[in-house]
């Protein structure tokens, strides 16, 4: 199949590319290398540097569109509310119109902020308007389309430094460098965590069953809370005021997945951390 992948030098984007290359597939991604790097192109990808908003230039024979671009991270979206709204939603927008005048199905990265409340913060708002944007187009338009929420992710291709990191990416990085682990809030807040090559696999398995129509939750269906990883990192973390925004919950127990995908997160935090902490 010939597919495209927006966002294709970030964390999730890269990680999916890696997964079609290997399934023989033409791959191409588009990405304005924001947040996205270089040194995470692969060979035997066609990278296009370039904003989702002028898809509408790439070629339109694709079989497939993996929507994976997005500003991500909830603090940095108090600062730039605007720069969320314009390329989550209208970004999304424009690739909803390239998907609907080329006939080509899509699968959206949404998130699973959204069941915190979408107004809980600007992040978690503009990725709840480009689900609407889909929904809308679905209903109308004849978009084939699916929604993916994803939860807490990590693995390979994280980003460990600068404000859009999250826990997982940013201890390592501090172990490893010996700075101080920090903690916002009392620690309790519980995580969903997943491995990146779960959420993968899911992709995939859309593509394949052509599972199109669907919201599917992607998350392992168990949480820990920040204290627990602490513990589990072998560290003794300092307290900070909490952050706005935050939920204090993540946990995914909806199993659309399984029933109609056949798909089941396999991998555990416990394992992942116990290898990093083991080679330290």
């Amino acid at each position: 199949m010939k597919i495209l992948v927006t966002g294709g030098v970030g964390f999730v984007g890269t990680n999916l590319i890696k997964r079609l290359l290997e399934d023989n597939h033409k791959v191409q991604s588009l990405d304005n290398y924001t947040t996205g790097f270089k040194h995470n192109e692969i060979e035997g990808c066609r990278y296009w540097n370039g904003d989702i908003q002028n898809i509408n230039t790439m070629d339109k024979d694709f079989d497939i569109v993996f929507h994976m671009a997005a500003i991500a991270r909830i603090q940095p979206s108090f600062e730039r509310p605007e720069d969320y709204i314009d390329t989550n939603f209208n970004g999304t927008y424009e690739v909803v119109k390239f998907c609907i005048k080329n006939n080509i199905p899509l699968i959206y990265a949404g998130s699973s902020s959204k069941h915190s409340g979408r107004l809980k913060n600007p992040y978690t708002f503009s990725k709840d308007l480009g689900e609407d944007i889909i929904q809308l187009y679905q209903k109308h338009f004849r978009l084939k389309a699916s929604i993916t929420r994803f939860y807490n992710v990590y693995g390979p291709h994280q980003l460990t430094e600068g404000g859009y990191t999250t826990l997982i990416g940013r201890w390592i990085h501090n172990i490893e460098n010996n700075i101080q682990c920090e903690i916002y809030g009392d620690g309790e807040q519980r995580r969903d965590f997943t491995h990146v090559d779960d959420i993968v696999d899911a992709l995939v398995k859309i593509m394949e069953q052509k599972a199109y129509g669907y919201e599917f939750e992607l998350g392992r269906g168990k949480n820990y809370s920040v204290n627990e990883i602490a513990t589990m990192f072998g560290v003794n973390p300092i307290y900070k005021d909490a952050k706005p925004g935050e939920a204090r919950t993540t946990l995914n127990t909806d199993t659309k997945a399984k029933e109609i995908l056949g798909w089941i997160a396999e991998k555990n935090i416990e394992d992942y951390l116990n290898e990093k902490t083991s080679t330290k």
